[in-house]
């Protein structure tokens, strides 16, 4: 808990840099233009790409498959919109790692070493009905 509270801390502070080098460097207005114009962007590739995650989902629900692949893109997607939607440009960034396809695959091993990881823990259960 307390990294994770450091880490968040220290992307504020970066954050904060970023908007006065970017703000000095083009301008306050265009500044904050940019940052909405990201935001935007955002919010509408990640409703595109997580409208067809979740029919992903729907599909190999449907033709009986496990849908692990589909559920943590589904999640990496929700996330990076997430992060697409708050404004700044590091959480830009690492938000349209996680929406792009092509970037998102490069996740996918670290995820389900950590789930595994977990798992073998006994911190995560599944439940199968």
């Amino acid at each position: 808990m307390k990294k994770l509270l450091i880490g968040l801390l220290a992307l504020v502070f970066a954050e904060i840099a970023l908007f006065i080098v970017v703000g000095n460097a083009i301008g306050v207005f265009y500044t904050l233009l940019l940052i909405v114009f990201t935001s935007v962007a955002g919010v509408l590739i990640a409703k595109k790409r997580g409208t067809k995650s979740v029919q992903d989902i729907q599909k190999s629900l449907a033709e009986g498959q496990p849908p692990g692949i589909p559920m943590i893109e589904t999640f990496m997607i929700f996330i990076g919109g997430i992060l697409l939607a708050l404004p700044g440009f590091l959480t830009d960034l690492i938000g349209l790692l996680f929406v792009l396809g092509i970037t998102r695959n490069l996740f996918k091993p670290l995820i389900f070493y950590v789930l595994r990881k977990k798992m073998k823990n006994g911190q995560v259960v599944i439940l199968q009905r």
